[in-house]
């Protein structure tokens, strides 16, 4: 069955050179979900559009949202939950900015999520983003100082956001088809989706001059499938817990 996945900009949309466009380039069945005004953080309005194309699917969906997109698309897969293959939430703005937590779902989401997070976002502190994880059950990665995690701190073609998305479609698969009436005995919150040889990859990564981090990460495919060799379907066995571990 065909797998469709929304890519869901947040404010002002994504250009060429963001890694939503080069996601697109790279998944012959991504469809961007197109906000009526991109200017305006409108939830309900967002999150109806996102509906709108779920409901347009036959089969499953997964959805790579960025920034504000990332805060309209959990609202709108509350009411998909069963079609909802996985959610990668990169760099979700701050809820409490837009005034929007209260809208939010309060609770797991009921399907495989990854929330990719940054160090130094401007939009949402680290410990915000670990606590939004938390909250909704979903994996947390934690870049380093990563900014926005957009075309200008230096995220265009980005094969490590794409392994995490690609790893989310065989999630249902390993945890016992979780949120169609399987079960996770594991919390999902907390948890790296890395193996610990690619959690040390990915240690060595931040640990780079910046300059040298950006062009690593708008690298070739092929470089940074060896950075991380072990990440792509992990098995839950060899995850590495998250917080509080040194250099992970």
């Amino acid at each position: 069955m065909t797998i469709t996945t929304l890519i869901v900009p947040g404010l002002n949309s994504s250009g060429s050179a963001h890694w939503q466009s080069w996601f697109e380039t790279r998944l012959p069945d991504a469809v961007r979900v197109i906000q009526s005004d991109w200017k305006r953080a409108n939830l309900p309005e967002w999150s109806s559009r996102i509906r709108r194309e779920i409901a347009r699917r036959s089969g499953p969906v997964l959805i790579a949202a960025h920034s504000f997109g990332a805060l309209a698309a959990v609202q709108a897969a509350e009411d998909y939950r069963e079609r909802v293959q996985g959610a990668l939430l990169v760099a979700p703005a701050d809820p409490d900015k837009f005034g929007v937590a209260g809208a939010l779902p309060e609770g797991p989401l009921g399907f495989p999520a990854t929330l990719v997070a940054s160090a130094n976002d401007p939009w949402l502190s680290v410990d915000k983003a670990f606590a939004l994880a938390l909250r909704w059950g979903a994996d947390f990665v934690d870049l380093g100082a990563a900014g926005h995690i957009n075309a200008e701190s230096g995220f265009g073609p980005w094969p490590f956001g794409l392994s995490l998305l690609r790893q989310l479609e065989t999630r249902r698969v390993w945890e016992g088809g979780r949120g169609a009436g399987g079960t996770d005995p594991v919390p999902a919150a907390g948890r790296r989706l890395v193996t610990p040889e690619a959690a040390a990859a990915l240690a060595k990564w931040r640990e780079q001059p910046a300059r040298t981090r950006r062009a690593r990460s708008s690298g070739s495919e092929a470089t940074i499938a060896d950075d991380v060799s072990g990440f792509v379907a992990s098995p839950r066995s060899a995850w590495a817990t998250v917080r509080g571990n040194p250099g992970v």
